[in-house]
């Protein structure tokens, strides 16, 4: 009787820990990870109650400090490892995904639409 209180115990121990929500992503910017990414991605981790964290190599970085996220120095094509954790993990990688899904299409449009919108005065 008392193996199965354990058993119990130490299933409803490991139930209540957060699942770990790991993926990777690859860097789509020909600038790499540069500041304007870097601000897009801590203003998204900002949204959600998980921890999320990017690592490359030995290096990791909380998505929700820009200076963290910035000193991993990645570049074009280099692939991170994402991590989330918590009850919300699952929308959070989602939601940090998703900005590393958006091309350089959808920044190239965000620069020139300053200058298209000067010149018409």
């Amino acid at each position: 009787m008392l193996k199965n209180d354990e058993l119990l115990n130490r299933l409803s121990r490991t139930l209540s820990q957060p699942v770990m929500r790991i993926t990777k992503v690859v860097v789509p910017w020909e600038e790499g990870l540069h500041l304007r990414p870097a601000v897009k991605l801590v203003r998204t981790a900002r949204y959600f109650r998980s921890r999320i964290f990017l690592k490359r190599g030995g290096k990791i970085a909380d998505v929700r400090s820009i200076l963290s996220v910035l000193s991993l120095c990645a570049t074009m094509g280099m692939t991170l490892d994402l991590e989330a954790t918590g009850e919300d993990e699952h929308a959070a990688a989602r939601a940090v995904e998703q900005v590393f899904s958006l091309q350089t299409a959808a920044d190239s449009l965000n620069a020139v639409a300053p200058l298209a919108g000067s010149s018409k005065r």
